[in-house]
């Protein structure tokens, strides 16, 4: 039986005494039941974006990413594009919403948000995760309190039909999706009619040729972890959450004073290595927006998430160690990235002494995720430095109160007109 609580523990960030008696007893049960052997690694990830950016978004990960087009799942009111590396590592989902005007519960999720609300079907979904019983999975989390949405349900919000789907978590607005897989046996999802479509296959085509051309297309390695930001009373119970629908392990946390936020770690008890299935990390404030009034603290964590709502805010994507053409590797891959007209919000931060170095993207105009690079030195196995974090944390707070400031002003010159 794995133990899951005999992993190290890292970072300096005090957990209240409800996290840690809870952490104990939920892992403790969820390895006694044999939830953590029958939940493996993530298969998959999902998210939708507004019609008409599928293409173009697809066109951007295959430049940016290692990941390639593999086929179009045409259903009635959705494209579903899947892009793969290889079997063995994470499938992306990219879904189009055909009409602008559906309604669902996925973009009800956006439309409480003044920047959410301005792409209303953009959004970062959650993972599928391998299971190799699924009924025993989500009979055990059902007696555990989760709810799943029905067959039915399932169907008319298009998803495949062979994914057991969690209702959205309260805490992140996430799902958990579960798919039943034998190693080595083909993943495949069970939704509309299969087809490679030409704009999708050429816009592919166009940014693969781009990667061989500017010499990184064997630079950039799987994703390394999914970074989702939440509110600051929601830290741990969200990071509990994880773990009890997971079988990954709490790994640690660290305190971003300077930034007034925490950086919380998570790691699949399956696999040392993040590539096979990434880490899951959770950013919030330490204090809620309400008291900046009072102690001005910095708080671009909390104002992410009052702006857009709980939900992904980054996926990182390993950068193989080494140097090309007299540079390191990451500095090569974003000179190239730039040079295709790619912006980024920062210069890359970190150095070889530290162990690492990390850069942000500017957000994606058809995700509102942002690419994280980073290069590991050597055997460095952490996820950041202290100093790291608070640059890159900063300077995406910088870009979003921007956006803020835009969102209000459209808002302003619609009321004047």
């Amino acid at each position: 039986m794995t133990h899951s609580l005999e992993f190290a523990r890292h970072g300096d960030k005090e957990n209240s005494p409800f996290f840690e008696e809870y952490l104990v007893k939920l892992l403790e049960e969820r390895d006694r039941v044999g939830l953590t052997e029958r939940i493996l690694e993530v298969d998959a990830i999902m998210m939708t974006v507004d019609p008409g950016h599928s293409v173009e978004y697809v066109a951007e990960l295959c430049l940016m990413t290692p990941y390639h087009y593999l086929v179009t799942l045409e259903s009635e009111s959705h494209w579903t594009h899947i892009l793969r590396i290889d079997p063995k590592y994470p499938d992306l989902l990219v879904r189009e919403i055909k009409n602008p005007q559906i309604q669902g519960i996925f973009r009800s999720l956006n439309e409480v948000y003044p920047i959410g609300a301005r792409k209303p079907n953009s959004r970062y979904m959650g993972e599928i995760l391998r299971v190799n019983d699924l009924h025993d999975v989500v009979e055990l989390q059902k007696e555990r309190e989760f709810r799943f949405f029905n067959q039915d349900q399932v169907r008319r919000m298009e998803m495949p039909g062979n994914v057991a789907l969690s209702k959205p978590s309260p805490y992140t607005h996430n799902v958990v999706g579960y798919m039943e897989r034998e190693p080595g046996q083909l993943r495949v999802y069970a939704l509309g009619i299969s087809a490679i479509r030409p704009d999708v296959q050429e816009a592919y085509q166009t940014a693969k040729a781009l990667q061989k051309k500017r010499e990184i297309d064997d630079l950039l390695l799987p994703i390394d972890h999914l970074a989702t930001r939440v509110y600051s009373q929601n830290r741990e119970v969200a990071i509990l959450e994880w773990l009890s629908l997971s079988s990954y392990y709490y790994w640690g946390s660290y305190d971003i004073k300077g930034q007034n936020s925490s950086t919380n770690v998570t790691k699949s008890v399956h696999f040392d290595d993040e590539i096979r299935s990434p880490a899951k990390v959770f950013t919030a404030n330490n204090t809620p927006y309400f008291v900046n009034h009072l102690e001005k603290l910095p708080s671009p964590t909390e104002t992410f998430v009052r702006n857009y709502g709980p939900r992904l805010h980054h996926l990182a994507i390993a950068v193989r160690d080494g140097e090309r053409h007299g540079q390191e590797n990451i500095e090569y891959v974003v000179d190239q990235i730039r040079q295709e007209g790619q912006d980024f919000l920062l210069d890359v931060i970190g150095s070889k002494e530290e162990g690492l170095k990390q850069i942000f993207s500017n957000a994606s105009e058809h995700s509102s995720l942002i690419i994280e690079y980073v290069q590991r030195f050597g055997e460095f196995q952490g996820f950041f430095t202290k100093d790291n974090v608070a640059e890159l944390t900063h300077a995406a707070g910088v870009a979003d109160e921007l956006l803020e400031l835009q969102a209000e002003a459209s808002k302003g010159n619609a009321s004047n007109g």
